[in-house]
C-alpha cells in the first residue's frame, strides 16, 4: 500500500510537470487565431509555421546563438575561478576564511537588481555594452559563489593524503591538480557546470539590460511577441519549447553526476 501511494504520488508529480510543457507544445503547433478562437486539448490543424519563423528569421535564431555563446563563456570562467578558490577553502585554514566564504554566498543571495546600475555604468565606460563578454562576466557575480560552494563540498570529501602522496612523488601542484585531483571530482565539476549553465541561461535582468541587438539573447528577444494587437501566443510557445531543449540536453549529459551530487548532499 505504501509503495502504491508513492507510485501514485510520483505519477501525479510528473503529470503536473508535463502538463504545462504539453500545453506549450500544443500552442506552438497552432496559429495565433486558432489559439484565441477555440479551446482544444490537441492541435486539430498542425502547423509548423511558428518554428519555421524562428529558424529562418535571424532576429530570432540569433537569440539562441547569443545565449549559448555567453552562457558557455560564463561557465568556463566560473569553473576556472571556482576550482582554485574551492581548493583553497577546502585544504587551507587562514584568517577570515569563514567570513570570506559567507561573503561569497551573500553575492548569490543578493537580488541582481542591486548590482545592475554599477555594472551598467562600468560597462558603458569600457564600451562593453551589447557584448557577450559583458553578460558572461555579470553572471559570474552569482555563478562563481555557487560554483565555489558546490566544489568545496566535493573537494572536502577527497582525503588530504592524496595531495601529500602526489607531492612526495614529485608532482608539481598544477600537474597534480589537473591530472589527479580534477578527475577525482569530475562529478562535482559536472554538477557545477550544469548549475552555472542553467542559472546563466534563464537569467533575464542582466541579459536584457546589458544587450541591445548584437548580443541580445532569446529570453530578451521573446518580449518581441508583445505588440499592439496582443501576444503572439504560438510564436511565444514555440520559442518556449526551443528554450527548454538546451537545458534538457545538459541534464541528459550530466545526469549521472547530478545523481551523485544529490547523494552527497551538497546540491
Amino acid at each position: 500500500m505504501r509503495i502504491r501511494k508513492r507510485t501514485i504520488g510520483l505519477i501525479l508529480y510528473f503529470a503536473l510537470i508535463a502538463v504545462p510543457i504539453y500545453w506549450m507544445l500544443n500552442m506552438s503547433l497552432r496559429n495565433n487565431a486558432d489559439i484565441l478562437s477555440t479551446f482544444s486539448l490537441y492541435p486539430s490543424g498542425i502547423t509548423f509555421g511558428n518554428y519555421v519563423k524562428v529558424f529562418t528569421d535571424p532576429s530570432w535564431y540569433m537569440g539562441y546563438v547569443n545565449a549559448i555563446i555567453y552562457v558557455t563563456i560564463n561557465t568556463v570562467i566560473s569553473l576556472a575561478c571556482a576550482l582554485p578558490a574551492a581548493y583553497a577553502f577546502s585544504r587551507y585554514r587562514f584568517l577570515g576564511d569563514g567570513q570570506m566564504f559567507f561573503w561569497l554566498l551573500t553575492n548569490r543571495m543578493a537580488p541582481p537588481a542591486v548590482f545592475l546600475l554599477p555594472y551598467f555604468q562600468l560597462y558603458s565606460t569600457f564600451n562593453l555594452i551589447d557584448t557577450h563578454i559583458a553578460v558572461a562576466l555579470a553572471h559570474c557575480l552569482f555563478n562563481v559563489p555557487l560554483a565555489v560552494w558546490i566544489l568545496e563540498g566535493f573537494m572536502s570529501g577527497i582525503p588530504k593524503e592524496i595531495d601529500e602522496t602526489a607531492f612526495i612523488d614529485g608532482y608539481s601542484f598544477p600537474r597534480f591538480f589537473i591530472t589527479i585531483f580534477i578527475p577525482l571530482i569530475r562529478a562535482g565539476v559536472g554538477v557545477t557546470a550544469f548549475f552555472c549553465f542553467m542559472f546563466s541561461w534563464v537569467e533575464l535582468l542582466f541579459a536584457r539590460t546589458l544587450t541591445v541587438t548584437a548580443a541580445k539573447p532569446i529570453v530578451a528577444t521573446m518580449t518581441r511577441t508583445i505588440s499592439a494587437t496582443g501576444l503572439d501566443w504560438g510564436l511565444l510557445a514555440a520559442n518556449g519549447i526551443l528554450t527548454i531543449v538546451p537545458g534538457a540536453l545538459v541534464i541528459w549529459f550530466v545526469r549521472n553526476h547530478l545523481a551523485k551530487g544529490f547523494a552527497l548532499g551538497r546540491v
